[in-house]
């Protein structure tokens, strides 16, 4: 049985660098639904345009329509960290239905503990390369040159949901419609929390240890 895992907190609370670093060292699989739908829009499929119309708005894109992507990645046999799904408690439900219909059983769910100044901080120095998806931030992370990026040479852009007055409403939709999901699982026995403002070696160490994957190297 593979043990799938959704991945909780605020954007910039560390999620994708954490779930790229248990891909690489367990095989786990990331589905990130930002990517899932920035592909989808990229390839112009059916999906990708429906949710477009959402996006636009910097509203989230309705549930059917997400779990529909997530359906269609799912492979037996590979456990896969959920990231940046599900967003609100109908689709914790529907993905629960999902999984359990696909006979994955339920999914464990662990949730990156941090102030929201301190990801307004995080998120405000972010720039992105639009080539690769590369991301840099001006005060953690920075390119050796400023404004480009250090592999390609080409120009970082700050992507529009990282501007301020976007950044504001993606931290007041998480704490509305997200917050209500770490007491679903919570309230099922499922939920592990980590402390996500420490160094990120630390956050990895509390999370192998939160899944129980201490020994499965």
């Amino acid at each position: 049985m593979s043990q799938d895992v959704v991945l909780l907190g605020g954007p910039g609370a560390g999620k994708g660098t954490q779930a790229q670093i248990l891909q690489r060292q367990f095989g786990y699989r990331q589905i990130s639904t930002g990517d899932l739908l920035r592909e989808h829009r990229n390839n112009g499929t059916e999906l990708g345009k429906a949710a477009e119309e959402y996006m636009k708005r910097g509203d989230l894109v309705p549930d059917a329509l997400m779990i529909d992507m997530v359906d269609g990645e799912l492979h037996e046999g590979e456990s896969v960290l959920f990231d940046g799904f599900p967003r609100t408690i109908a689709q914790a439900e529907a993905l629960d239905a999902l999984l359990d219909t696909e006979g994955r059983g339920l999914p464990e769910a662990v949730y990156f503990d941090i102030p929201r100044s301190m990801l307004e901080e995080r998120l405000l120095g972010r720039w992105t390369n639009p080539r690769t998806g590369r991301v840099y931030h001006e005060k953690f992370n920075p390119p050796k040159s400023a404004g480009l990026d250090d592999e390609d040479g080409g120009p970082l852009v700050q992507r529009e949901d990282d501007k301020p007055e976007t950044i504001k409403k993606r931290l007041d939709v998480f704490q509305a419609q997200t917050m209500p999901l770490v007491d679903y699982y919570d309230a099922r026995g499922r939920l592990a929390r980590i402390d996500a403002t420490l160094a990120v070696e630390d956050v990895t160490h509390m999370l192998i240890h939160a899944i129980g994957l201490e020994h499965a190297h």
